[in-house]
């Protein structure tokens, strides 16, 4: 109960940092930004490079010593060592959401520990969603409603609300994972949103058959797990994990209760 505890106290610390960043991007949004490609010819902004540099100086004086795995750090070679306990940071997930600006862009801060994300934040900065949970301390929504409780919801006796990628969808291996299940409407959504639309009881599943990275989805993962749902493996249906070599995921399931 103690690191429980410990563990919230760190989320609070970190809300305003996720909002920093959060401003910086949309400072960045309302110019005629560039866009250059990294390495694997995926799309990078200097709203992605502003914004995880203020969230690694924030962390390094929040939780100096936990280290932390940042995509465009990463990208640039400075892969830290990973044990036990470790942070994820994605500073702009939905990069392609960004520059299309519909607004279904994410910052993503995570913690890991032994391989399991117990604290996670997603904040959507374009419509005004923060997302937070805590393993063994429950999930919220931060609005202009203020904060209240989320938790997965059960499947509604219509079907399940399915929820897939808007720039990353496979139709044809979605219909096949789909095949025999009850779906009563299917949804496309932009970046770590989509995990959080499963914590907060507004869609039941999501399937990724398709490339992600850790930093992509720790955070809405913690998130979803502390609103009582859960990621597996499609394979072998195992708690997805993280600290994996080379930091890739497996194809998953989001799902809710």
């Amino acid at each position: 109960m103690q690191e429980t505890s410990a563990t919230v106290a760190l989320l609070d610390r970190l809300v305003p940092l996720i909002r920093e960043a959060g401003r910086v991007i949309m400072d960045i949004y309302a110019t005629d930004f560039d866009v250059t490609q990294k390495g694997d010819a995926s799309p990078v902004t200097q709203a992605d490079q502003k914004a995880e540099e203020v969230i690694l100086a924030g962390l390094a004086e929040i939780a100096p010593g936990i280290p932390v795995v940042a995509e465009e750090s990463v990208a640039a070679g400075r892969v830290p060592e990973v044990k036990e306990r470790f942070f994820l940071v994605d500073p702009l997930d939905g990069t392609k959401e960004f520059i299309s600006r519909n607004g279904e862009f994410t910052v993503n801060i995570a913690l890991v520990e032994h391989g399991v994300p117990v604290l996670g934040l997603v904040y959507a900065p374009a419509i005004g969603r923060l997302f937070g949970g805590v393993a063994g301390a429950g999930a919220w929504l931060e609005d202009t409603h203020g904060r209240r409780t989320i938790a997965c919801r059960p499947v509604p006796a219509e079907g399940l609300t399915v929820v897939a990628s808007r720039s990353h969808g496979d139709e044809t291996a979605l219909d096949a994972f789909l095949a025999g299940r009850k779906v009563a409407s299917r949804t496309n959504a932009g970046s770590s949103l989509k995990l959080c639309l499963v914590a907060a009881g507004e869609a039941d599943l999501y399937p990724r058959l398709g490339r992600t990275m850790e930093w992509d989805i720790a955070a809405g993962d913690a998130v979803l797990r502390a609103a009582g749902g859960k990621v597996t493996v499609v394979a072998d249906g195992q708690p997805l994990r993280y600290g994996k070599p080379g930091f890739d995921n497996p194809h998953f399931a989001a799902a809710g209760l």
